[in-house]
């Protein structure tokens, strides 16, 4: 089988992501980052998944963006908002795909492994702008030109087969591969039992998807 490195999160679009490319006949090594975030609690949904899905390896590599600040992520100063909002929200992690992807290039010249998978999506998110299209193909001519592998001709291929999906249609994918969504964590601020909060951004998207893809949603939710 071919090898692939997967994004892994832990909430359900990055779930998603790992069961499509299994289904395309790769053995998958994940990564999932400690960067600082507020919902780190993610980071056990994504060991759960990796487990489930029986990937080669699951790193959990520590980066602390929190250092920088300037995401209600990452800096408990900024409240996560609980309504939508115009423009690009403040839970966008300045530069974190960009951070986490070439990360990931760096583990996957290593393991001599050329196809990367992300689960960013462009129809029904929250209007980063490091979730477009554009960018993952940017990414991917820069990972061939910047590193040995991608000089020599032995190219890079970053796949994001989720990009162009709505959420609905992410989680009707998802079953027909047998995501456990229950064991995902989308929200931005969960409780310390790892219950979702139900009002923020991730919460209300992921919500509206199972109720559009006509599933019942499992997320544990705190109760008001």
């Amino acid at each position: 089988m071919r090898r692939a490195l997967v994004l892994l999160s832990g909430g359900l679009d990055s779930a998603t992501t790992l069961a499509v490319a299994r289904e395309q006949q790769f053995d998958c090594f994940a990564v999932s980052f400690s960067y600082g975030q507020r919902h780190a609690v993610e980071l056990e949904a994504a060991a759960e998944i990796a487990r489930s899905f029986a990937v080669l390896e699951h790193r959990v590599v520590p980066i602390d963006l929190s250092a920088f600040g300037g995401s209600a992520l990452t800096d408990p100063g900024i409240a996560v908002p609980e309504a939508p909002t115009a423009g690009i929200p403040v839970t966008y992690v300045p530069a974190r795909n960009t951070v986490f992807l070439s990360l990931a290039l760096a583990w996957a010249e290593v393991l001599g492994v050329r196809d990367i998978f992300i689960g960013v999506n462009a129809v029904d998110y929250s209007g980063y702008p490091d979730c477009r299209p554009e960018f993952i193909a940017a990414f991917e001519k820069l990972a061939n030109l910047a590193t040995r592998a991608g000089v020599e001709g032995d190219r890079f291929h970053i796949h994001a087969p989720l990009i162009r999906l709505s959420k609905a249609q992410i989680i009707q994918r998802g079953m027909t591969l047998g995501v456990n969504y229950a064991a995902t964590m989308s929200c931005y601020q969960p409780n310390t039992r790892g219950e979702a909060c139900g009002r923020c951004d991730s919460c209300r998207l992921r919500a509206e998807g199972f109720a559009a893809a006509g599933v019942t949603d499992p997320t544990r939710y705190a109760r008001a």
